[in-house]
């Protein structure tokens, strides 16, 4: 076992501890070339960072060797001339083609929220939009965007259509251009929050996210809300093996002690990961990070190292929260660091 201890080799540069970076969606990318993890936020702590630029447009980037420790956010998209100035929400970066690519969520005043790429040749950026207008179709309000290539080697954009427009809030696909910087054909229904076993009537579909595993079957995690009102993670196995289903839905979530909107990485030792917020409470979002296990057919959880759960935890564990955050120093089963950094 690694333990990921506190005399880190240069706590300067990476002075923020996993259990106080406040984040919303946490999109975790492992980068090869860098030996580094990076993630993205839409807000700062300005007490904790006076010298970072705050305030809504902004984009912020921070860097980690071990997961544990992150730099200081670095502002990487302001926006200038954007459309946009409000909700920039659940932004992800991608490498695609030799760029990084930033999907995310945006809105302007009287309009409705739309999903859009930007482009970089760092996962530091700056980031530029590739375009000027939206991916998603004109007339529908968007969010929780991410990037699906499938066996032809083609990208797609794949979304939330939200439950606050159509009520059973709905999971789509759309082809994109070679840049991502537009739409190549017409969405489509992969399905609706409905077609859950295991939610409830709130109509919430959120962050969708696809993986395959080692046999080749093509995984969808989504989160959405159970009958008791937790915020959940559960996943769909696609029939085909494609973005276009049919879609089964597992019948259970495959977590649901509220936290919700999570995604899958490989840390550079390969050991599979998930990431995730908790509580679903904004100020009190934490990232969890879970080691997982992919067998022919399925996901599970084996453990979480961050304990950002342990005074946080909700759905039917909350009564056994604790009153104090956690001590204990991260544990992972492999270390999280790239060799020779």
């Amino acid at each position: 076992m690694f333990q990921c201890a506190d005399h880190l080799a240069d706590l300067k540069a990476y002075p923020y501890h996993i259990r106080d970076v406040h984040i919303s969606d946490p999109f975790i990318l492992p980068d090869e070339a860098s030996g580094r993890y990076y993630t993205y936020v839409q807000f700062v702590d300005s007490e904790r960072f006076p010298d970072v630029p705050a305030g809504p447009g902004h984009f912020y980037v921070l860097e980690s060797p071990d997961l544990i420790h992150w730099s200081a956010p670095r502002v990487c998209f302001e926006k200038g001339s954007f459309w946009a100035d409000r909700d920039y929400w659940a932004p992800e970066c991608h490498l695609w083609r030799g760029k990084y690519y930033l999907i995310s969520s945006f809105r302007a005043e009287g309009t409705y929220r739309r999903c859009q790429c930007l482009v970089s040749d760092s996962p530091k950026g700056p980031f530029r939009p590739v375009r000027e207008e939206p991916l998603t179709p004109e007339g529908w309000h968007c969010l929780d965007g991410t990037l699906y290539i499938d066996r032809k080697g083609e990208p797609w954009l794949v979304f939330c259509h939200e439950w606050l427009q159509v009520d059973d809030g709905q999971i789509c696909a759309i082809p994109l251009s070679e840049d991502l910087g537009e739409a190549a054909g017409e969405p489509v229904i992969l399905f609706r929050a409905s077609d859950g076993p295991w939610t409830g009537a709130s109509g919430v579909t959120d962050g969708p996210f696809l993986h395959r595993l080692p046999d080749g079957k093509l995984l969808m995690l989504w989160s959405g809300f159970t009958s008791g009102g937790s915020y959940a993670i559960s996943y769909a196995v696609s029939e085909s093996g494609e973005i276009t289903g049919p879609w089964q839905q597992r019948k259970e979530p495959l977590y649901s002690l509220d936290g919700g909107h999570g995604m899958l990485f490989y840390t550079f030792s390969r050991q599979l990961m998930m990431a995730c917020h908790c509580p679903n409470d904004h100020i009190r979002k934490r990232i969890l990070l879970f080691e997982m296990e992919e067998t022919a057919d399925a996901l599970r959880i084996v453990n979480e190292v961050t304990g950002n759960w342990y005074h946080a935890i909700g759905g039917r564990g909350e009564r056994y929260a604790y009153r104090t955050p956690c001590k204990e120093i991260p544990c992972f089963r492999r270390d999280p660091r790239k060799e020779g950094n």
